[in-house]
């Protein structure tokens, strides 16, 4: 899955199998193309080549908009829009690809932030109020009441205290027990959550140093 980005090939043999169940680690030093690796996978990068595959379904037999209802990535620098939290929480119901499915009731809009660590937020608080962190969880909750089948997330706990970080891992590993399948991009150490740790250099992923799984 080559990458080009003007003249650098960021991606240049990168091969990644996940299973449905499975949580597997990108770990590797800032600027190696990890987050570019989750785009290529959310199919979010029109210049990318390779081959992507669902369920022995190739990419190029579905839509992206179709592909990211199944494959959804939670970037590192949340994107809220102006106005409430509970309209933010339903942001992807205003999506064409969604028009047709039912929209969450505010219970469900609730338990999703309480999933999170985020009991103590209103669903009529704005935006604009919350933390760095809290944006995190919010974006993380959105993702997560779509109920994709793969979730792509990029240092989901970089900006999260312990108890939040616990929140969110709870979060990872229900949707993991479920039957999901999670690729999670981290620099902290690791939590014992992942199935296999891989390193991403020189464009390849291997398996990282002392990885026995």
């Amino acid at each position: 899955m080559p990458t080009e980005s003007g003249r650098a090939r960021v991606l240049d043999g990168a091969s990644l199998s996940v299973a449905a169940g499975e949580l597997v680690d990108v770990v590797g030093p800032s600027g190696c193309g990890k987050s570019t690796l989750l785009r290529a996978l959310a199919r979010l990068l029109p210049g990318a080549t390779g081959e992507l595959s669902l369920d022995g379904v190739r990419a190029d037999q579905m839509t992206p908009a179709a592909w990211r209802l199944q494959v959804a990535l939670v970037p590192q620098v949340p994107a809220l829009l102006y106005g409430d939290v509970a309209s933010n929480l339903l942001l992807p119901w205003t999506l064409r690809a969604r028009h047709a499915g039912e929209r969450p009731a505010n219970a469900g809009l609730r338990e999703a932030l309480d999933a999170v660590g985020l009991a103590d937020i209103a669903l009529d608080r704005d935006s604009s109020r919350l933390s760095v962190g809290q944006a995190a969880r919010v974006a993380l909750a959105r993702v997560a009441l779509t109920s994709p089948r793969v979730l792509l997330l990029d240092e989901p706990d970089a900006a999260l205290d312990d108890a939040s970080t616990e929140a969110v891992t709870a979060l990872t590993r229900a949707f993991v027990e479920r039957g999901g399948a999670v690729v999670r991009v981290r620099h902290h150490r690791a939590d014992g959550l992942a199935n296999r740790r891989l390193r991403l250099s020189g464009g390849t992923l291997s398996l990282e140093a002392g990885d026995g799984a």
